[in-house]
């Protein structure tokens, strides 16, 4: 009697190709989360663009003493349109992109829990973008990204910019709350047999994270921002201190949403850069617990330190000591990831690709920016430091250093599998040296700037000491940074139709969504493997190395060539 070998696992067989929808309309009306993330991915980053355009003219502005390159208005509307850009319009919605095509991949789902609502969040996003460059027609918001009262009310700001700002802000919050539910509730119901939360990876974990964070920060700067546009339009005095408001209170509401919305944007990052480590270093994560809990530990500490950037105003001591203590205890789980994943390097067969160079370079300007975080996070010191450029040089080194250089390594890890083509390692490096030198010549010296003195939010300095020669390298260094994105730009432009074919798993990873084909099918799999480790696809091309080495035999007695069936459940 012939005996029953389980089927042979194969990483991709496929038959729903052809129920693709077809033509540039369908684009429109997908509910695919995978196409929705594309979506996400490329009007973000056009945003991404827009917002270095608008850096770039700031950093000419201040390319010598006493320029006249543009007016103090237009200055301060560069400055609040770049700065809401890069939070509202980048850095958020690029990590919701990456969720979106990437988690239901990774824990072996077919869509999104909601897959019309996940839609709707895209939808609103972009209106939300929409609506707030439309003002560039009219009047441009100038308050600031953080649109400190009373700067932002009807007197300060009285044309339609600031409501476009206001409308942004719920347009791109309310995206967010719903993205980050229907995240939530896919990675909680929606997991693969067999993975438990202790084998989630770390880049899900991440995003659980995120979107809890999401839920509980986006409705108080909704609120916050309601009660501005009542200030401005329908006779409330929130934030109007002649009328009894309070201006601090704005401060206490947006950056108790504003401290979270740090970790919201890095904490995605640092998914990133656990999953892209171990692959190429060709060893496990070191510490898989200790990451997945210093992630959720620094989502909870990072809602009692919303006072660290308040240091300067009027605020009892007692409550200041609290603040910088807890401040500095955040910095114990940061610290845990960042040994970890050194640690991971250590003795690794390590192999310098694209992605790895980028969460290196992740790893040592994050370094940076949260030493100057601990100088910043002494209230005494931050009394001295508070207005000046050294807040500019850390605030990038923090979230340019910590989301930027991370979303540009998941740019080059998951763009095979996204469009099934190689991008161009050489060219891959290049844009990586180029940012990261660039980076360091603009941002590093902008400390320096920051001790001798320098004001931040000026459009203008006087021709003292060494200011003149500091943002001249400054300003050179932002071109050297921007050169760096366009080899990006152009990598991803040719690769889309001439990069080498990647394969399904071209980097022999250790996550699910390798295991479909690149690009993967609508349906993600057709049948979905069970999980067993922390590494599911390491146990599947082992077990595809064992089975493989002889033929089996079905029920029927007739053998079935090796590799030709999926993994069953």
């Amino acid at each position: 009697m012939a005996t029953y070998a389980p089927p042979i696992p194969q990483i991709v067989t496929h038959r729903a190709e052809s129920s693709k929808p077809q033509g540039w309309t369908s684009w429109f009306t997908t509910t695919d989360h995978k196409r929705i993330g594309i979506l996400y991915m490329v009007t973000t980053f056009v945003f991404f663009l827009l917002g270095g355009v608008e850096a770039l003219m700031m950093r000419l502005q201040l390319g010598a003493p006493n320029n006249t390159l543009v007016t103090p208005q237009v200055y301060n509307q560069l400055f609040t349109m770049h700065g809401t850009t890069m939070v509202f319009l980048f850095v958020v919605p690029m990590m919701a992109g990456l969720a979106n095509y990437f988690v239901p991949l990774m824990i072996g789902a077919r869509d999104m829990a909601f897959p019309r609502l996940n839609a709707m969040s895209y939808w609103l996003l972009l209106a939300g973008g929409l609506v707030f460059y439309a003002s560039v027609f009219w009047n441009p918001p100038e308050a600031g990204w953080t649109s400190y009262a009373p700067l932002s009310n009807s007197y300060f700001s009285p044309g339609g910019g600031q409501d476009a700002w206001i409308y942004l802000v719920h347009l791109t919050g309310l995206s967010s709350i719903l993205g980050a539910i229907n995240l939530y509730a896919t990675i909680a119901n929606m997991r693969a047999p067999g993975m438990s939360w202790g084998r989630l990876p770390l880049f899900v974990w991440a995003i659980l994270t995120y979107s809890v964070l999401i839920i509980f920060a986006m409705p108080v700067i909704a609120g916050a921002v309601t009660m501005l546009l009542t200030d401005r339009h329908f006779g409330t005095h929130f934030f109007d201190p002649a009328n009894g408001g309070s201006a601090l209170l704005w401060q206490h509401l947006f950056w108790f949403f504003g401290h979270p919305e740090v970790y919201i944007m890095v904490l995605p990052g640092f998914g990133v850069v656990s999953e892209i480590l171990p692959v190429f270093a060709r060893k496990p994560i070191f510490g898989y617990k200790a990451i997945a809990a210093s992630t959720v530990a620094i989502a909870f500490l990072g809602f009692l330190t919303w006072a660290h950037h308040m240091f300067a105003t009027p605020i009892p001591e007692a409550i200041l000591v609290f603040v910088m203590l807890s401040s500095f205890l955040i910095a114990v789980p940061t610290g845990v990831k960042i040994f970890n994943w050194i640690a991971t390097l250590w003795r690794g067969t390590v192999e310098f690709k694209t992605p790895l160079l980028f969460c290196a370079g992740f790893i040592s300007l994050f370094i940076i920016g949260g030493i100057s975080g601990v100088f910043l996070a002494v209230f005494p010191v931050d009394w001295q430091l508070n207005e000046t450029y050294f807040v500019v040089a850390h605030i990038h080194f923090v979230l340019m250093g910590g989301a930027v250089f991370t979303i540009f390594a998941a740019i080059y890890y998951w763009f095979p599998k996204i469009t099934g083509r190689m991008l161009s390692e050489g060219m891959g490096k290049v844009s990586f040296w180029l940012m990261y030198w660039g980076f360091l010549i603009t941002f590093l010296i902008q400390h320096v700037i920051g001790l001798d003195g320098m004001p931040r939010r000026v459009y203008e300095y006087d021709n003292v000491g060494h200011l003149a020669l500091y943002n001249q390298i400054s300003t050179v260094g932002s071109f050297i940074l921007a050169l760096g994105v366009l080899v990006t730009v152009f990598n991803v432009a040719r690769s889309v139709k001439s990069g080498v074919i990647a394969g399904p798993d071209p980097w022999k990873a250790n996550t699910l969504e390798w295991f479909t084909s690149s690009p993967p099918p609508p349906n993600n799999f057709d049948v979905v493997p069970r999980v067993r480790s922390v590494e599911p696809m390491k146990d599947i091309r082992r077990e595809v190395e064992r089975r493989s080495a002889a033929p089996a035999a079905d029920p029927g007695g007739a053998t079935v060539p090796a590799g030709a069936m999926q993994v069953g459940v």
